[in-house]
């Protein structure tokens, strides 16, 4: 696949080498005060690749996607669309943590990644879709959704709906990929606890929506 910067890519299509080349990624800044880079999880020949913003706390110290609070509610939500998380590949559009800290606090906050920051890392994100070949890319939140789609994507207005990501000659790829949007699971603990119920079993029925997709 040909894409913007990926003369600074292994000549490989290993996820293997991928992470040992991201390790030392200074395409931006966010390395600088990140712990560490966290790739994707999951293996090649993945069908399903879901796509978050960016690793949180407890990621940058695990170095894994989705093990802190939004990553057990993403694993419930799955459980109850009966989809196997062990069968999915599971990364982010940004590979670095980007956070602020309040005066005098050691507490990191999240901080969301600017456009040139995104733009900066997209070019790891369709390397993975490369190794990994997945049939469908769901993207979770407008951030993920637009490293993909492009900067005018709106989760409002397009959630659910299903896009070819070969019909973007930039990201390239030789094959059909289906790219469908939901939200976060960030956004659901977020939101007020009144709705929460509400906004995880929208957020499961997207999920089941990408189960019956991949089978049909």
């Amino acid at each position: 696949m040909a894409f913007p910067g990926a003369e600074r890519f292994p000549d490989s299509h290993d996820l293997g080498d991928l992470v040992e080349a991201a390790r030392t990624c200074r395409g931006c800044d966010l390395y600088k005060a990140a712990d560490q880079t966290v790739f994707g999880a999951g293996s090649p020949g993945s069908t399903i690749m879901f796509v978050g913003e960016q690793p949180g706390d407890q990621e940058d110290r695990a170095g894994k996607p989705f093990v802190g609070p939004a990553g057990r509610v993403f694993d419930r939500a799955l459980g109850a669309a009966e989809i196997d998380r062990e069968l999915a590949y599971v990364t982010n559009a940004v590979k670095h943590f980007k956070f602020t800290r309040a005066a005098g606090q050691k507490r990191r906050i999240h901080d969301k990644p600017s456009r040139t920051e995104v733009v900066a890392c997209r070019p790891w994100l369709l390397a993975e879709i490369d190794a990994v070949a997945p049939r469908i890319v769901v993207c979770l939140g407008a951030t993920a959704a637009q490293a993909l789609l492009g900067s005018t994507f709106r989760l409002t207005r397009h959630r659910g709906e299903r896009f070819d990501l070969a019909a973007d000659g930039d990201v390239g790829p030789d094959y059909a990929v289906d790219v469908l949007a939901t939200v976060h699971p960030s956004s659901i603990l977020r939101g007020p606890s009144d709705k929460r119920d509400r906004a995880f079993d929208e957020f499961v029925a997207d999920l089941r929506m990408v189960r019956e997709l991949l089978q049909s």
